[in-house]
C-alpha cells in the first residue's frame, strides 16, 4: 500500500509499505482523509524533538471500517465511518495512574513517537474508534484537533463566569474558542491575522483584537476589568508565553497549549504577585463526542478552517508551501481515499 513519509528535513517521499496485520481487539481501517497539523509541520522542518526521521505523519484521521477481529463488538461493522483517538498510554506512569492518560509519560502518538494515518490503511483498537453516520470525512478529520482545544478549557476551568482570550487563532486556537463558546464564557480572540479573526468571531467569540495593528494590553483593558480571568496560549512563541502571564488577571490561570521553540525568560515576580495558576495542555482527554455532537450540529465553519486540500501525491508539495507562508494555511486535508470527498 501507499504511504507518504518525511524521510529528513525538506525532504519527503510516497513508498510502498507493507499492509498492516489486524490483531486481537483491532480493525482494520481505510483512511480516507488526514489533516496534516503544526506537529507535522515541525516534522517537516526537522524541529520536532519528539520524532525521529523517517516517519509517516499523520494523527487527524477520517476512515471508513474495512474489517473487524473478533473480538471486536458487534457495534463495529465494515463500511461505518469513523475518526479515532491516535494517542497511546502504558497505564503505569504517574500520569496515566491519575486518569490523565492524555499527559502519560510514555505517550505514543500516530505520526509522531510512531509512524501515522498518511497510509492507505492502519490498524487501530476499536476502543479508539468514535464513529458518526451525519458527519462528512472533512468534519471527521478535524475531531481531533477541535478535541485538543476543547482539553484546554478544561485544563483551565472554564465556566461562564469567565472572560477567557485565546492567543492565536490557527486551527488549535479556533478549537479552544469553540470549546470557550461552548462553556458560554466571554471570549476575546487575538491574531495578527483579520481573515482567522473574522472565522473566530463566527465561532462565538465575543470580541477579536489584531496585535499587529492594535496594542493587545490597551485592548484588554478596555474589554476586561483588570485583565481576562483565563488565557489560553495557542502559538507558541516566547512573547505570547510572556503576554499571557503579563496580561492575565491577578489570582487568573494560564494555560499554554502551544510549545515555544525557544527558551522563555519570565519577571516570575508575576508568578507569586498575582498567585497565578500556570497549566500546560497535552493532547485531548475525553472530548471527542462533546466535539462530534458540535459539529452534527454544523456549529463550526469547517469550509473556512480548511484551507488545502490535496491528494496524497502532493503531500509534500503542501508541505512545502505551508513551511514557505504559513499564514497562508490554516488546516491542510490530504485525500487518500477515494471516498474523501463524502
Amino acid at each position: 500500500m501507499k504511504a507518504f513519509r518525511i524521510v529528513a528535513p525538506g525532504q519527503t517521499e510516497v513508498v510502498d509499505v507493507p499492509l498492516p496485520k489486524l490483531g486481537a481487539g483491532e480493525v482494520l481501517l481505510k483512511v480516507e482523509l488526514v489533516g496534516l497539523c503544526g506537529t507535522d509541520l515541525s516534522t517537516y522542518r526537522g524541529k520536532n524533538p519528539l520524532v525521529t526521521l523517517p516517519r509517516i505523519p499523520g494523527h487527524e484521521v477520517a476512515a471508513t471500517v474495512e474489517r473487524c477481529d473478533s473480538d471486536v463488538p458487534a457495534l463495529w461493522k465494515p463500511g461505518m465511518k469513523v475518526t479515532l483517538s491516535p494517542y497511546a498510554n502504558c497505564g503505569r506512569c504517574p500520569s496515566c495512574l491519575r486518569s490523565r492518560t492524555n499527559a502519560c509519560q510514555f505517550n505514543q502518538t500516530m505520526g509522531v513517537q510512531r509512524d501515522g494515518a498518511l497510509t492507505e490503511y492502519v490498524v487501530a483498537p476499536w476502543q479508539k474508534l468514535y464513529g458518526s453516520d451525519k458527519l462528512s470525512f472533512r468534519e471527521l478529520a478535524l475531531v481531533e484537533p477541535v478535541s485538543v482545544g476543547f482539553h484546554a478549557n478544561e485544563r483551565g476551568d472554564v465556566s461562564e463566569r469567565d472572560v477567557v482570550a485565546v492567543l492565536g487563532c490557527g486551527a488549535i486556537g479556533l478549537g479552544v474558542i469553540a470549546g470557550a463558546v461552548r462553556r458560554k464564557a466571554n471570549v476575546i480572540a487575538v491574531d495578527i491575522d483579520n481573515g482567522r479573526l473574522e472565522i473566530a468571531r463566527r465561532i462565538g467569540a465575543q470580541h477579536i483584537i489584531n496585535s499587529r495593528e492594535q496594542d493587545l494590553h490597551q485592548e484588554l483593558v478596555k474589554l476586561t476589568s483588570g485583565g481576562p480571568d483565563v488565557i489560553i496560549e495557542a502559538i507558541g512563541l516566547p512573547a505570547t508565553f510572556r503576554s499571557a502571564v503579563e496580561e492575565v488577571a491577578f489570582t487568573g490561570r494560564v494555560v499554554y497549549l502551544g510549545y515555544a521553540k525557544e527558551p522563555v525568560s519570565y519577571k516570575t515576580h508575576l508568578f507569586v504577585e498575582k498567585e497565578l495558576d500556570i497549566r500546560g495542555s497535552r493532547n485531548a482527554l475525553g472530548g471527542f463526542g462533546d466535539v462530534i455532537a458540535m459539529l452534527e450540529r454544523g456549529a463550526f465553519p469547517v469550509d473556512a478552517v480548511v484551507t488545502h486540500t490535496v491528494p496524497l501525491t502532493r503531500a509534500g508539495e503542501a508541505m512545502g508551501i505551508w513551511d514557505e507562508n504559513p499564514d497562508a494555511v490554516i488546516k491542510i486535508h490530504v485525500e487518500v481515499g477515494y471516498g474523501s470527498s463524502r
